[in-house]
């Protein structure tokens, strides 16, 4: 992705419609000139510009980070709220790394440099939670369930009561056994995203402490481990919406089975 940023700068289109005219309109500016020189000079010239885009660190971290908000676009988010956090994530994410980008070569420099390459990992994680969310707000299925297991289960153990025949009254309890467990599964994952809903709001009031206490830190915190503490914080906040992540996509895997194994029952 750096080395198509580069082919693609502003200053290559110059060196490349240069070289076209010039060998178009002027192929020997001097009798000894050969009329691979245009070529030639564009090739050094494209290749210099490839090198110092490949070596400048800076503008590669500027690409990195547009390349990664493009790729965690919130406009793919239909909740407004959602969407929102999403951006105020990416945002804060933005200015971390503007504030680092104005702060002086050095040992405060590198260690501020690497804790904002651990934002990717936040952010990527908030992103998915908001999409996890936005996607489980607009499940027309998960919605229908939520009405009709209870009832289902309701109306099994009504029947249950009045059947007389064992071997029927047999059927009716691993039926209603494994409604049970889908609408088990069902509330436990009610209960993850409500949980998930906490949690996000929470994780950006967290990036907006991280990004404060960034503004903060000055080169007189580089030895009395404020940057590491700071860098253990971010670390936390990322495992722990790696683990409620993972969590939820346990419940729902469980819960996908659940409803597998029910509709097999009602069978």
């Amino acid at each position: 992705m750096i080395l198509q940023y580069a082919v693609f700068r502003w200053e290559s289109a110059v060196v490349v419609g240069g070289t076209i005219a010039l060998s178009l309109l002027l192929p020997r500016p001097f009798s000894w000139w050969p009329v691979w020189g245009w070529p030639l000079l564009g090739s050094l010239g494209m290749v210099g510009i490839v090198l110092s885009s490949l070596t400048d660190s800076e503008a590669n971290a500027r690409v990195l980070l547009t390349l990664f908000q493009e790729q965690f676009n919130p406009n793919r988010i239909s909740d407004q709220v959602l969407r929102g956090e999403v951006e105020s994530a990416l945002a804060y994410q933005r200015r971390i790394e503007a504030l680092i980008r104005e702060q002086r070569p050095g040992v405060l420099r590198d260690r501020l440099e690497s804790t904002a390459n651990q934002l990717s990992d936040w952010v990527a994680n908030v992103y998915q939670l908001a999409t996890t969310l936005d996607v489980y707000q607009h499940d027309e299925l998960l919605a229908r369930e939520r009405q009709r297991v209870p009832q289902e289960i309701e109306q099994l153990s009504a029947r249950r009561e009045r059947e007389g025949d064992p071997t029927i009254r047999g059927e009716l309890d691993r039926v209603l056994e494994s409604k049970g467990r889908q609408w088990e599964t069902l509330r436990l994952l009610d209960a993850q995203m409500k949980r998930a809903e906490l949690r996000l709001e929470k994780s950006i009031t967290a990036l907006s402490t991280i990004y404060g206490q960034i503004q903060l830190i000055g080169t007189r915190d580089v030895g009395s481990g404020r940057s590491e503490r700071l860098e253990a914080d971010i670390r936390e906040e990322i495992n722990q919406l790696d683990d409620l992540i993972s969590s939820i996509n346990d419940i729902s895997q469980q819960h996908v089975a659940a409803v597998q194994v029910a509709g097999r029952d009602d069978r």
